[in-house]
Order: C-alpha cells, then structure tokens, then sequence
C-alpha cells in the first residue's frame, strides 16, 4: 500500500516537474496573469465554468479573487458560473445542459471581460459553447485542459495545457497554476 501512494505521489511531482520546464507554458501563464491585471484595473470581471471536479475548481478559484488569496484588500468581482442552481436546472431542463454557461455569458458578460473554463479532456460541449458565446462577445478566454487542449484548444485566446492525460494530475496542476494566477495578479494589484 505505502507504494502504491508513493507512485501517485511521484506521478504528481512528474506532471509539476514536467510543467516547470515547458517554457512556452510558463509565458501563457505569464500572459494570463498580464491580461488579468489589465482586466481587473478597467473594472471588468473574470467569470469561471467547469463541470464536476473542475466546476470545484473554478469555484475555488473565484473564491480567490472575489475573498482574497494572501492579502486584506477589496473583493475583485469574479464568480463562477454554476453556482445558481435554480438556474442552471432550469436552462439545462429548458434548453440543454450544452447551453448552461452559455447563456450566461452571453447574459451578464461584456467585451473585457475573462471567461476561464477548466475541461481536463478540453472537449465538455457546455465549456466550448460558453467559450464561442464569449468569441461572440470579443470576451477573453482562458482554457484549462489536459495535455491534447482538446476541442477547447481552438476556441481559448489563452491555453493552459496541464502535461497528462489522467484527470486527477490534471485537476492537480490546475489548482497550481490557479493559484500561481490569483497571487501575481493580488501582488500586482495591491502592492
């Protein structure tokens, strides 16, 4: 037993150890912290979706900007999107569970704004209509994904393509870089 939980744990220092030397991932994550900071300064928001797992994980992420990350300082206006769940029982009952987050963004979302959706397959049909609503919209958007980027990869602006294929690395890696994004931008913002 006490192996087999040192091969998981391994396996996850891989997939951070791997991400450490992808320099091109390095400067996306870069840029998304830039287009962050210029986003929350012209007052615009930055909306998260995902489903499952990854809908945790967006929420979790919000949660950082909207409460705090390490510092005492005003709320950021960031949310996720699943959170109302009259809402969404009633679109996903009404329409379909693909249009979900699409309505939203095309409801309260506007040009400056971020949309970050987390798919660890990069092709959940609810994330991807959301990202093409927000194309729609000149909306940025960042995607979270596992290492093909899926079908997500060509409609996110941005792509942080997590270097594995096994949903639980992947959701893993996410929270890093999540939180590696939530503590530049806070340190930018309220230096």
């Amino acid at each position: 037993m006490h192996q087999d939980i040192k091969l998981i744990i391994q396996d996850s220092i891989s997939v951070k150890e791997t991400l450490l030397k992808n320099e091109a991932l390095l400067q996306t994550v870069a840029n998304v912290i830039s287009e962050t900071i210029k986003a929350f300064e012209a007052g615009h928001k930055v909306l998260f979706c995902g489903n499952g797992g990854s809908a945790a994980d967006a929420q979790h992420l919000a949660a950082e900007f909207s409460g705090r990350f390490y510092k005492n300082r005003k709320a950021l206006p960031s949310d996720a999107l699943h959170c109302n769940t009259s809402y969404l029982t009633a679109v996903a009952n009404d329409y379909s569970y693909d249009d979900i987050y699409a309505r939203l963004v095309e409801g309260t979302m506007e040009e400056g704004d971020i949309l970050i959706g987390l798919s660890t397959s990069g092709n959940s049909p609810n994330i991807i209509k959301a990202f093409e609503a927000a194309k729609a919209k000149h909306i940025i958007t960042i995607g979270f994904t596992g290492e093909t980027g899926g079908e997500l990869k060509k409609h996110a602006d941005y792509l942080l393509n997590v270097p594995s294929s096994i949903t639980p690395r992947i959701q893993e890696a996410h929270i890093l870089l999540g939180h590696i994004i939530c503590e530049k931008v806070e340190a930018a913002l309220f230096a």
